[in-house]
């Protein structure tokens, strides 16, 4: 059986060399450059729903 997701859990990842803190929550995932406070939000629903992927996508249309 799975456990629960009822408190937030951290955890560091290095990307590209760089350090960055990972925070998954009830709410959803966030992912901050370390020593940081502002960073990347995603909620749960947006990923299900895959309003995610299309976030994504517009993203890469827009920067070309």
């Amino acid at each position: 059986m799975a456990t629960k997701l009822d408190k937030p859990l951290r955890r560091e990842v290095a990307i590209d060399g760089a350090p960055y803190m990972l925070t998954i929550s009830p709410e959803g995932l966030k992912l901050v450059p370390k020593g940081k406070r502002k960073g990347v939000e995603l909620g749960w629903k947006a990923l299900v729903s895959g309003e995610a992927a299309l976030a994504q996508a517009l993203n890469a249309s827009l920067v070309r």
